[in-house]
């Protein structure tokens, strides 16, 4: 089971060298990065005043500037609130790279995977557009109040790292299973390939939850990020959609497989009363 999602795997990388993948994916880059550019550029100010007003209202933030302070970094007081405030965008700029990919991208990857491995596969479309869509606002709605309450244990180091991927992964996997086999999949087809595949298809989301907490390292560098947030939040965003674009590709190779091989061990199996009667005529024909 898990050859194929390696399989999958190393296609993906492969495609994503491929001429249109490149160009479809600049769309929803340009559109996540507009609507974060222009959310800062309309609302930063006063969410950082906001934001700064509230860490003066809690103690243990008074402690940790004694703190600073004392081992002088007092400096690093005025650029507490902007650097809280990017920290808790980041888990919801990543879920719009993901949305803006599934909605603009997926679509054309499944069927650029289709055309090129499997131009044989029925298109049985088991799900509409606006099946597609409600299906991933649901699940966007639910990774958003998990985000949210999930928030506390970002003050724990190691959960930081830990939860808001795993959330991410939830997302990637339900979002991309349903898209990759809107088109193809009929709607029992897809619902068997979410129960017997759940986890290969659960881990692939996952594995890309995780790898789009890499980029994350260029929101750490603090106050550097601060000064150079114009040219390293695009760069950053850029890395989310080749993440999410590669994701993609992923998961239409692997699920489009699983669906091939799906109807072909059905047909297969609806065959074998018929070849087993010629068989017994062929071994015994005085038996007609």
């Amino acid at each position: 089971m898990m050859g194929a999602v390696i399989d999958a795997f190393w296609r993906a990388a492969a495609y994503c060298l491929h001429p249109r993948v490149i160009a479809l994916s600049f769309l929803p880059l340009l559109i996540t990065i507009a609507a974060a550019l222009g959310l800062g550029y309309f609302f930063w100010d006063e969410a950082v005043d906001g934001l700064r007003q509230q860490l003066e209202t809690w103690a243990w933030v008074h402690l940790l500037y004694s703190g600073l302070q004392t081992i002088g970094l007092g400096g690093l007081r005025s650029v507490m609130a902007p650097a809280m405030l990017l920290f808790l965008c980041i888990p919801f700029i990543i879920m719009a790279c993901l949305l803006m990919v599934a909605f603009f991208m997926t679509p054309a990857m499944v069927a650029l995977v289709g055309e090129r491995r499997f131009a044989q596969l029925e298109r049985k479309k088991g799900a509409s557009l606006a099946a597609s869509i409600l299906w991933s606002l649901g699940s966007t709605l639910a990774a958003c109040l998990a985000l949210v309450l999930s928030i506390p244990l970002w003050l724990v180091p190691p959960l930081v790292l830990i939860v808001p991927p795993l959330i991410w992964g939830w997302l990637s996997y339900r979002v991309m299973t349903f898209d990759c086999l809107a088109d193809h999949a009929s709607a029992q087809e897809r619902q068997r390939i979410l129960q017997e595949r759940r986890v290969p298809l659960l881990f692939m989301g996952l594995f890309t939850g995780y790898l789009g907490a890499l980029p994350s390292v260029l929101w750490a560098s603090g106050a550097m990020f601060i000064a150079m947030a114009p040219v390293l939040l695009p760069l950053a965003i850029w890395i989310y959609t080749l993440i999410f674009a590669f994701s993609s590709l992923w998961f239409s190779h692997y699920c489009l497989a699983v669906l091939d091989k799906t109807r072909r061990d059905a047909a297969l199996a609806a065959a074998a009363p018929a070849f087993e009667i010629v068989s017994r005529l062929e071994s015994d024909p005085g038996s007609a």
